[in-house]
């Protein structure tokens, strides 16, 4: 019975199975008709939208075939009307040609009688220009022979001048003065003299040009010598003023810096020897010298450490030693505030007692600003500001006096 269920069932499932892919089939194929439907209405609808805009363009260009053809009908109207006028133009200018024949016969009349007129005229004129040839020709040569003689007096003008202004510039006299004070003796050979005052104008060019404001310039820069002689020597008198002031304050520089050194050493020792408990910490110059150059080197000594330099102690001992130093320059130049920002951040328990004991003895001359978060340094404060934040991004002050 069972088993007739279950074949029963498997018949029924497999029907369901061809039903199921016959829908499916038939799905498929009204999908392919849907799809090809709408490529046909996708297709209609851009035709549609190429029709359109072919519409909207022979729209267009039916509105400009218009708007042509009713200007081309306005210039057929001017056309027309222009040729009216050019009829009535052509008309009187026909006329006009009626009479002209009557007016060329007159003019060529007067014509012949004005040519006959000319060819005398020429004739005269010919027979005048001629006579006026000769005329011309003679005047010319008149001209030439004057030109001449005004060329051979321009150059015996200029020689005359030209020898009056040697003799004024080379003797210092006036041509006339040399022509009455010098007569020529009858011996007297041009060609010779011509070469004596050639070779003497030689050697004269040899001598070079004559500077006439050497005096001048020489006196000048006489002047102008003294003045730089005397600014020189007010340079170097400034030089040597400003060397004496410079040694000078070199030698009170390094009697101040020797000075303020041997104290601020002393104060260091003692100060280590105090915030160490013991030991020893002093500090000594690099090159003793040039004492203004130099640098300076610190040596320290922990209690039952062999002496070292600064830099190999541990960072505690760093910031001890850092404030031994600090407060050492401090006793040297007391100053009524001084501000320290968590100095004993890297100082012990042991460290930190000597060091608050050390601020609050120095507290009676001086007031103490310490920037801390070590509740020992805080206990031996007179006064506490915290800055708390109760609410998120405000900040508040509080503030707590305890005398």
């Amino acid at each position: 019975m069972a088993e007739a269920a279950r074949r029963a069932t498997g018949e029924r499932i497999e029907q369901a199975g061809a039903v199921l892919a016959n829908v499916r089939r038939q799905t498929e194929a009204e999908n392919e008709i849907l799809n090809q439907q709408r490529s046909e209405a996708a297709a209609a609808a851009e035709r549609r939208r190429s029709t359109s805009s072919d519409l909207r363009r022979l729209e267009a260009e039916r509105e400009d075939v218009t708007a042509r053809l009713a200007r081309h009908n306005q210039e057929i109207g001017e056309g027309a009307t222009r040729v009216e006028e050019l009829r009535g133009s052509i008309a009187e200018i026909d006329r006009l040609a009626a009479s002209v024949d009557d007016e060329r016969a007159r003019e060529e009349n007067q014509i012949a009688q004005a040519t006959t007129r000319l060819t005398e005229a020429r004739e005269r004129a010919d027979a005048l220009a001629a006579e006026l040839a000769g005329l011309n020709r003679t005047a010319a040569a008149s001209r030439d022979a004057r030109a001449a003689v005004e060329v051979q007096r321009a150059e015996a003008m200029a020689r005359v001048n030209f020898v009056r202004e040697s003799c004024q510039n080379e003797l210092n006299q006036s041509l006339e003065e040399i022509a009455r004070e010098l007569v020529p003796d009858e011996s007297f050979d041009l060609d010779e003299g011509r070469a004596r005052v050639d070779e003497l104008r030689e050697r004269l060019e040899n001598f070079g040009a004559v500077n006439m404001m050497a005096l001048e310039e020489l006196s000048e820069n006489d002047e102008r010598l003294a003045f730089l002689t005397t600014q020189r020597e007010d340079i170097t008198r400034g030089i040597a003023s400003t060397e004496e002031a410079l040694r000078e304050i070199k030698r009170r520089s390094r009697e101040r810096f020797r000075d303020a050194f041997e104290k601020i050493n002393q104060n260091f020792s003692e100060l280590f020897q105090e915030l160490f408990g013991g030991g020893r910490g002093e500090m000594s110059l690099i090159d003793s010298d040039d004492e203004l150059e130099t640098g300076i080197d610190i040596i320290a000594q922990p209690p039952g450490k062999r002496l070292q330099n600064v830099l190999l102690l541990s960072g505690g001992e760093k910031a001890m030693a850092a404030l031994a130093l600090v407060l050492g320059i401090f006793h040297y130049r007391p100053s009524p505030f001084c501000l320290l920002d968590e100095v004993d951040a890297p100082l012990d328990e042991a460290n930190i007692g000597r060091f608050t004991n050390k601020v609050v003895g120095m507290s009676a001359d001086t007031q103490f600003i310490v920037i801390t978060h070590n509740k020992r340094t805080m206990e031996t404060a007179r006064a506490l500001y915290g800055v708390t934040m109760e609410e998120v991004g405000v900040s508040k002050l509080v503030s707590v006096r305890f005398e």
